[in-house]
């Protein structure tokens, strides 16, 4: 018998080349090679490119399969979970009693979803959707997709009754689209999705007041649900802006497009903008009740801690107060000292970065009525500096103390617990693309510093990408285990402001080359911009937290 070479491919994983026939699914060739991470093959990425593993093989290829233990892998593991989800709810409930199914926001390994509909929500729905959700599991469903014409995109889900995904569809510029389809229940998915039904066998369903909560393995450990704490205090903040954002009728991409079209973009920025100011001065007003003498900040990267740090201030001198910042990065060690990370790389990051010593000592001092003279770190020359900076708190005085660890009490371990007012603040957007596909609040934060980074460092796209995981990792060890702790909460995200990052943030993320590891990353991002209309920023007030991110802020940040 003679074997045709023309209808095999050369396929290269892990540098060993393989011959497979045309038409093998990436599927099957991924059940060839065992996960290192613990995770299981969700994806995989083909000559650098994200594919499902339904895709077949038809040329030479280089390939590396993708696991639930990164972060595309985790994100498309948790999409099939909705989808399974959405089917289970729409059988259970029934059709006719349900008006929408809204997929809100991230709490830890949480998914907060709020069904309207007819029927009360009870521990007792919530067993019956999970009991439908793991009988689809068990039968291992295709998930399907089809490609139809954005036009019948829009009737499609106009006869759903899924209207917030039909006003999305009304701005797409592409002329079509992608459903996915699972046994019989179709619905919209802003990215890929697993094989089948058969790998997603990790996960939880649990009743809070009006919602349900989706529990999923973290990256982590991607095989195992961990013991789910109920973060109560990031939940009430989430869902005061969620209500706000639904009053506001501004609450998906698609909302947001028709008012700028409409031209109410103007009274929007000035609605919210106002609204934060109105968050920022009763957070003062509670300061200025406490009677605490130290206000300590904390949050993650491009949270606006700067520019919110400017105007608590302005409104605490309201309330009579004279507020002093204290900026902890001026309390870095000497750059020699500064500890290194699993990659043998500087972690500014760590506790230990922080010279906490010098730190207790001074703050210390300034809370004894003592006159202290305050550092200031350079940057440039990676060490300390004393320039005559001298402070002495005066019956009114009150500092004002940002940095990411702010939250820790291991970094002002000497000073009183009672003369701390601790406070959070974070990008917790409350925008979805649709009501079945969110917003990740990482994704806010890193088009933020994207374009702060190539505005005042000259960073391009593809340095900040590469930094991001472990910016994150920072993250999820220094500041989110804190978090809790805070007094107070507060969302530093604005409802209109992807629309006015997006003419910022897209040549930044067209620079990223083609070639490089972190043009996946970008590429998802640029598809994500482009379900927005872009809006001039002439608009933002000077003070605003956006300034911060793309110039202009009355503030010296």
């Amino acid at each position: 018998m003679v074997i045709n070479m023309d209808e095999y491919v050369k396929v290269e994983i892990d540098g060993v080349i393989k011959e497979y026939p045309k038409g093998t699914s990436l599927l099957e060739i991924s059940r060839e090679d065992t996960p290192k991470d613990g995770g299981d093959f969700i994806l995989a990425l083909v000559n650098n490119k994200l594919r499902e593993l339904t895709k077949k093989v038809q040329k030479d290829c280089k390939i590396r399969f993708v696991t639930t233990g990164e972060d595309a892998g985790h994100k498309t593991y948790t999409r099939g979970m909705i989808l399974v989800f959405m089917k289970a709810i729409y059988s259970i409930v029934g059709k006719e009693n349900i008006d929408k199914v809204y997929v809100e926001y991230s709490l830890k390994e949480g998914i907060y979803c709020q069904p309207i509909m007819n029927l009360p929500v009870t521990k007792e729905l919530a067993d019956k959707i999970k009991l439908k959700m793991r009988s689809y599991i068990e039968k291992d469903l295709p998930f399907v997709k089809k490609t139809i014409g954005t036009d019948d995109a829009i009737e499609l889900f106009k006869s759903y009754a899924m209207y917030d995904k039909e006003k999305l569809f009304r701005y797409r510029r592409v002329s079509k689209t992608n459903i996915y389809n699972l046994e019989g229940f179709e619905d919209y998915y802003y990215g890929y999705m697993p094989p089948s039904t058969g790998m997603l066998q990790w996960f939880d369903l649990i009743q809070k007041d009006e919602g349900l909560i989706l529990i999923m393995p973290d990256k982590k450990k991607p095989r195992q649900l961990q013991p789910f704490v109920f973060p109560e205090k990031l939940y009430q903040t989430l869902k005061e802006s969620n209500e706000w954002a639904q009053t506001m009728e501004i609450d998906t991409v698609g909302a947001l497009n028709e008012a700028i079209v409409a031209g109410k973009l103007n009274e929007l920025i000035l609605t919210q903008e106002m609204f934060q100011e109105m968050k920022i001065g009763e957070i003062a007003a509670m300061i200025k009740e406490s009677g605490k003498k130290l206000v300590m900040i904390a949050g993650p990267s491009s949270s606006g801690k700067t520019t919110f740090s400017h105007r608590l201030s302005i409104q605490l001198k309201t309330h009579g107060l004279v507020p002093h910042p204290i900026g902890v990065d001026d309390y870095f060690v000497e750059r020699d000292l500064t500890p290194l990370d699993e990659d043998g790389k500087p972690n500014y990051e760590a506790l230990e970065a922080i010279d906490t010593e010098s730190f207790n000592r001074d703050m210390s001092a300034l809370l004894e009525g003592k006159t202290v003279e305050l550092p200031s770190f350079n940057f440039l020359t990676g060490h300390r500096e004393y320039k005559g900076n001298y402070k002495t708190l005066g019956p009114h005085d009150i500092l004002v103390i940002e940095g990411i660890h702010g939250l820790n009490d291991k970094l002002s371990y000497s000073l009183p617990k009672e003369s701390k007012f601790k406070i959070y603040i974070s990008a917790l957007t409350a925008l979805n693309i649709d009501e079945h596909n969110r917003i990740p609040t990482t994704d806010l934060r890193l088009l933020r510093r994207m374009v702060r980074d190539a505005r005042t460092r000259g960073a391009d796209g593809t340095k900040t990408i590469s930094m991001w995981p472990s910016v994150r990792r920072g993250e999820e060890q220094n500041i989110f285990p804190y978090q809790e702790e805070a007094d107070i909460m507060f969302n530093s995200a604005l409802i209109y402001e992807l629309a006015i990052l997006k003419s910022y943030a897209e040549p930044v993320l067209f620079g990223v080359s083609r070639e490089s590891e972190e043009y996946m990353e970008a590429k998802r991002m640029l598809k994500f911009l482009d379900y927005f209309l872009g809006v001039n920023s002439d608009v933002v007030p000077k003070h605003s937290i956006l300034k911060e991110f793309i110039g202009g802020s009355c503030f010296k940040v």
